[in-house]
């Protein structure tokens, strides 16, 4: 038995199904242990190491394991740094296998030397060497154990390519798993005796409190959860952008998204108006605090939070309360040890308020979301996509790029069905993710729809995917946001007074031509009614993918519903009140 045989033999132990990469010299002994066990895991070939890792980032994302990547030495592992980044700060776990050079090459100026144990160190969990092949079982073990355990995230391991040909006795070796850590969280902690207690008397006091469900609520899968807590205590919830999705958009007690960009200008409001917000898998980064400008009333002493990561706790704020553990869990302890006769009714007038609030936002943005104006508006194209998803009555993980859709998709977009999930990779923001995302998606879950919304940007970046999915066959939606620049930097430029825009402007892809290259069922879209009808035929094209170019105003011509933005140029981003606001 060789290293090979090793690790592909731990992975499966471990559950894993699916591993995303792409070939390279070094990885040809991987790839041989692969082929002997086609029948117990699939190796998925990416065009691009970025893409690989996005796929694997998707699959972490939609399921509770680990996504595993692998690639090959030098430019391969390069390539494959922003997704293992962004995996790794969003708490996704993943686990990336470079497999480089041989080790008796080391320092000699072997070709594609790199030290990537090194290069990954801060963008990682965990990022080792592994120097012997004995040492094979015991460090793949400490992988999933890493990435799993407390706040989940990205490990690499750099695997030498001698490593994996070496024979070994299988007698000294033991190939054992750790069944705890097959998925995440592993080893999830509940909190400490007392606190939910302390944190039931806090919100029993408070007259307008508040709960806010970030990103950390989805990694623990505790949804439900939120919803039964806030059920039973009769309180409102917000989301934050990673957050969106925990709490049904229809329900009375889900107000809606708070934070710089993409907000519900109501939401915003609750939280400057609360007593009390309990944050729940929140860093209360700056997004969610707009540059800690937001709320104005400062939260210092009016503040509770919950997470598995006690290195951010009362880090930005003065917290009234603490709690260290995973979200599901402190939650199920804090709905079971609320007392009989705790008062509910005294939040009803804050929860009507609050409504009343939601309700004249999207009274006054039925004027945006019934615009047909040429080209089409996102709020217009945001509803479309919104009536397509209801009327086809069935689940769907949809994966946004983090450029053109986000702010419209954040306002906009209605998720009521709880098995439906929505992703945006926000920890930096790097574009040409969407596209490959809905292969791990598929991976994820092969019974629900994968949804891909993407920029003209990002498109540029992944077309080569385009290859991929069709040879998978996988049953996605891609949606192209398509006007022939990188609006959101585009829209920057204007908003600091320079109309000349320079280095943002490009060649509109012909989207369709393209897709159809690849042998996609295609169309394009101009108008609402065009767009309309081609969501419909491509929720009924189920067997393989179809792509969707739809032509929209560019998110650079008028200032799109981001805070920040908003206040620079003198409006008050909490009026409730739809109206255009041009950059110029």
């Amino acid at each position: 038995m060789n290293g090979a045989d090793i690790l592909v033999k731990m992975l499966i132990g471990y559950g894993v199904e699916t591993v995303f990469g792409v070939p390279g010299d070094t990885n040809v002994p991987f790839y041989e242990a692969l082929q002997d066990h086609e029948d117990e895991i699939i190796h998925v070939m990416a065009r691009d190491e970025r893409s690989a890792g996005f796929m694997a980032d998707a699959y972490g994302r939609f399921t509770d394991k680990p996504g595993v990547v692998e690639c090959p030495s030098g430019a391969g592992a390069m390539y494959s740094l922003p997704p293992i980044a962004e995996s790794n700060a969003s708490s996704v776990p993943v686990i990336l296998l470079t497999i480089d050079i041989p080790l008796p090459g080391e320092g000699r100026g072997v070709l594609t030397e790199l030290d990537c144990a090194k290069l990954f160190e801060p963008v990682t969990k965990m990022s080792i060497q592994v120097k012997a092949t004995e040492k094979l079982p015991e460090i793949i073990r400490r992988a999933f154990r890493v990435a799993c355990s407390g706040k989940p995230g990205a490990v690499h391991l750099q695997i030498p390519e001698d490593i994996l040909l070496k024979s070994v006795d299988p007698a000294t070796v033991s190939l054992h798993v750790e069944d705890e850590c097959k998925t995440f969280p592993a080893f999830a902690t509940r909190p400490a005796p007392g606190l939910v207690e302390g944190l039931i008397d806090a919100l029993d006091k408070a007259e307008r409190p508040l709960i806010v469900s970030g990103g950390g609520v989805i990694r623990a899968c505790a949804g439900s959860d939120i919803l039964a807590v806030a059920e039973r205590l009769n309180i409102p919830v917000c989301t934050t952008m990673t957050g969106q999705g925990t709490m049904p958009d229809d329900h009375r007690l889900s107000i809606g998204v708070i934070g710089d960009n993409g907000f519900h200008p109501h939401a915003n409001r609750s939280m400057e108006e609360s007593d009390f917000v309990l944050f729940v898998g929140s860093r209360m980064g700056s997004v969610v605090t707009i540059g800690w400008t937001f709320p104005k009333v400062t939260l210092n002493k009016r503040v509770a939070q919950i997470d598995i990561n006690p290195e951010i706790m009362a880090n930005n704020y003065e917290n009234v309360t603490s709690i260290v553990g995973d979200a599901k869990l402190v939650l199920q302890d804090l709905l079971a040890a609320v007392p009989e006769g705790f008062d509910t009714a005294s939040h009803e007038p804050w929860i009507a308020h609050l409504n009343d609030l939601r309700g004249r936002f999207w009274r006054g943005a039925q004027s945006l979301l019934t615009n047909d104006s040429v080209p089409l508006r996102p709020e217009r194209a945001v509803r479309c996509f919104n009536e397509a998803l209801e009327a086809s009555g069935a689940p769907a993980l949809i994966y946004s790029d983090a450029g053109t859709p986000t702010p419209h998709m954040t306002r906009f977009l209605k998720i009521n069905d709880p098995a439906t999930r929505f992703a945006i990779p926000r920890a930096f923001g790097g574009l040409g993710s969407a596209l490959p995302a809905t292969v791990g998606a598929w991976r994820a879950d092969p019974t629900k729809r994968p949804i891909g919304l993407f920029g003209d940007g990002s498109f540029g970046m992944t077309v080569g995917e385009l290859e991929t999915l069709v040879r998978l066959q996988v049953p996605a939606i891609l949606i192209l946001f398509n006007n022939g620049h990188f609006g959101w930097i585009k829209g920057l430029h204007r908003l600091k007074g320079h109309n000349q825009c320079f280095g943002v402007d490009f060649t509109p892809p012909r989207g369709q031509a393209i897709a159809e290259a690849f042998d996609l069922k295609s169309w394009t879209a101009k108008t609402a009614d065009q767009f309309d009808a081609a969501l419909a035929e491509a929720f009924a094209h189920t067997r393989a993918p179809c792509f969707i170019d739809v032509h929209v105003e560019s998110i650079a011509e008028r200032v799109p519903p981001v805070y920040s933005w908003l206040t620079k140029k003198g409006e008050d981003p909490l009026d409730l009140d739809a109206k255009d606001v041009a950059f110029l």
